[in-house]
């Protein structure tokens, strides 16, 4: 029979057992997990709380736990879903027939393993209003700068005549549309923006154009609704120096002319075209060197007397000055004869004055003595820088006058050119005796 060893070593390890046990039950007791809590419990909706609005909830409670939510009024549960450590989510869309209101309970329950947590609240207290933000109600607009024209111009031409090119320039508002009005011109001229709020633009002047300069030229600019107007301020016709001096035309008599004895009648015409005419004062007129001024009707157009002059040759001077200063003078010769001096004939032209400016088919009117026959005839000429000429007859005619001595003929230019100068002869004749007088007209 054999005795088991007992020694002092194999008593202390028939004891460890015993001493392993006793120390770790106070270490599973300390390691109990912790109860299930609900934190916070928040509800938005996207409308009202009638049917078909959804309600979001959202939970903060236990991490790994199951969480769902009763609502009074809502049949069903709503389980939330953990969508971070802690934090569980879950909608719900308000059936036709569930009645919800701000007052009504709503319970929160978290399970987790055999823990159980649940917190009550009112609708009212977890239901946070969603964010209202806040637009700041945006500034008015500034108000637009009032629309001004700086500056508006024209290159100034010589003469208004068809061919003239008008040239206009504008300073103003940048990107607008901008026009010009011509009076009597059928179509407006656009002013195109050559760089930012300079305009400029041309037109050219036609036969058929009837400009009145007596009218303003007005430029419109234009930006959307809002217009602003401006008038042309300064001359179209480039003012000139008057450096050229008049001209004395249609003498009578003429230069050569053999008249019979008696009183002659001596008369002139004076031509200052775009000058600033003869002053009266400065006609001085000799006739074989004495001085007959005093005896002559003068005006700023014409001169005229009635002078008892000797058989023989007899020369004629006449000298004048524009108000600018140019001086003309003009001499020529005629004879008288002896003899009987047959009374004078009357005759005179009515219209159009001496000088006038004519646009096409004029009427001549005049009087004479009763029945008198009357010659008409009119001879145009025109001149052009480069020196060529035309001189040709637009008119003759025959024909005498009523019982009144009243006489009228028609003539029509040929071609109507600018600066044409017409120069009208009339003479009439009865009982042998003939009267003659001229003038002279233009072509507008």
């Amino acid at each position: 029979m054999s005795v088991p060893f007992r020694g002092p070593v194999t008593a202390l390890f028939l004891a460890l057992p015993g001493a392993f046990v006793a120390s770790a039950l106070p270490v599973a007791a300390i390691a109990q997990p912790a109860a299930a809590e609900v934190r916070l419990l928040t509800v938005r909706s996207d409308g009202d709380l009638g049917p078909g609005s959804r309600l979001t909830f959202r939970a903060v409670a236990s991490p790994r736990a199951q969480v769902a939510v009763r609502v009074r009024g809502v049949r069903e549960r709503i389980a939330l879903r953990e969508i971070q450590p802690g934090i569980y989510l879950a909608r719900y869309t308000i059936k036709r027939g569930e009645v919800i209101e701000a007052d009504r309970e709503v319970r929160v329950t978290v399970r987790q393993g055999n823990r159980t947590a649940a917190a009550d609240y009112t609708l009212a207290e977890v239901m946070a209003a969603p964010p209202v933000a806040v637009t700041p109600q945006p500034l008015p607009p500034p108000p637009p700068p009032p629309l001004r024209i700086e500056r508006f111009g024209v290159t100034p031409v010589e003469r208004l005549e068809p061919g003239a090119e008008l040239r206009f320039a504008l300073e103003g508002a940048p990107g607008a549309a901008v026009i010009v009005d011509l009076p009597g011109v059928a179509n407006d001229v656009a002013l195109r923006e050559t760089r930012p709020g300079h305009y400029e633009g041309a037109y050219t002047l036609r036969r058929s154009d009837n400009l009145n300069v007596s009218r303003p030229i007005v430029a419109t600019l234009r930006i959307g609704e809002r217009v602003v107007t401006a008038n042309l301020a300064v001359p179209l016709v480039q003012p000139q120096a008057d450096n050229r001096p008049p001209q004395v035309v249609n003498i009578s008599p003429r230069d050569g002319d053999a008249l019979p004895g008696g009183p002659v009648q001596i008369s002139g015409n004076f031509e200052d075209r775009g000058g600033s005419g003869v002053d009266p004062a400065s006609v001085r007129i000799l006739i074989s060197g004495r001085n007959v001024t005093p005896d002559a009707q003068v005006t700023p157009n014409s001169f005229n007397l009635r002078a008892s002059l000797p058989p023989g040759r007899h020369a004629v001077e006449v000298t004048a000055r524009d108000r600018a200063g140019n001086a003309v003078r003009r001499d020529w010769s005629f004879e008288v004869s002896g003899g009987v001096v047959p009374v004078a004939l009357p005759l005179q032209v009515t219209s159009p004055g001496n000088g006038a400016s004519i646009d096409g088919a004029t009427t001549v009117t005049g009087r004479t003595a009763p029945f008198a026959t009357v010659q008409a005839k009119v001879d145009a000429s025109l001149r052009i820088q480069t020196g060529f000429g035309v001189d040709q007859q637009v008119f003759s005619q025959t024909l005498q006058a009523d019982g009144n001595g009243n006489f009228s003929f028609t003539f029509s230019p040929r071609l109507p050119l600018a600066g044409t100068r017409y120069e009208v002869t009339v003479a009439a004749t009865k009982a042998g005796v003939t009267s003659e007088t001229r003038m002279t007209l233009h072509q507008r």
